[in-house]
Order: C-alpha cells, then structure tokens, then sequence
C-alpha cells in the first residue's frame, strides 16, 4: 500500500480535532469549578465544596479522555513527520483536605491547583491549534 501523505495529514487534523474538543470541554468544566471554588473561599460551606469537586471530577474525566486524544494525535502527527509530544498533568486537587479541613486556606490552595490545571489545558489547546495550522498548510 502506497503512502498517502494528504490521507494521513487528514487523519491527523481529524485527531487534533478530536482532542481540541475534549481539552475544550476539560477547560469548561475547570472555569465552573473554579467559580464554585471561588464561591467556596467566601463561605459557600459543604454543598458548594461537593459541587466544587463533581465539576473537577469531571474535568478530570476530560481530561484524561483529552489525554488519549492526545496521544491519537501524536500517533497521526508521527505519520506525516510532525510528532510533538503533549502532556498535561492535573495533579493531586487535595480533595481529602478540602472535604474535611474545609477552611479559607485549603479552599485557597485548591482554587490554585484548578487555576494551573485550566493554564495545562488552554496551553495545550493552544500547542493542538498552532499544530492543526501547520497541518492545514501542507
């Protein structure tokens, strides 16, 4: 079978495509957490701490389904001689503290780690972006 350069260049777009979206979706999910989690610092209490952590749970969800789109690309990318690797690392959101020492501080360094984690992933919608340019100029 013959190397058909512009399929695998589609296939590729297609797949950064793909990831975009989740990442798109991850990043959503993180800006409610993180207005949840602002809620929180200023008194939201117990339900605004469960609401907080279902949507950084989803976000979480997200983005590990961004990371195997992610990894799809990479693969695509590897085809038509553009591989760049892309990672994003959500880290540990101190849930347990959060729950359970449920105060200004601990809601202060959990609204920092979901503040980094949306940086991960609009950097990494960005670096997806700049690689589907590139692509579609081939």
């Amino acid at each position: 079978m013959a190397y058909d350069r512009q399929r695998e260049i589609q296939e590729a777009i297609e797949a950064g495509q793909r990831a975009k979206y989740k990442l798109e979706l991850a990043r959503d999910q993180l800006r409610s957490a993180g207005n949840w989690g602002l809620v929180d610092l200023f008194g939201g209490g117990f339900f605004t701490t469960m609401i907080k952590h279902g949507k950084m749970g989803d976000a979480q969800r997200l983005i590990e389904d961004a990371k195997a789109e992610l990894r799809s690309f990479s693969r695509e990318l590897a085809d038509v001689d553009e591989f760049q690797e892309i990672g994003i690392n959500m880290g540990d959101f101190l849930s347990f503290a959060d729950y359970f020492f449920d105060g200004f501080i601990v809601d202060w360094m959990v609204q920092s780690k979901i503040s980094r984690a949306r940086e991960q992933v609009e950097e990494a919608i960005l670096r997806v972006d700049q690689i589907l340019s590139r692509l579609r100029i081939m």
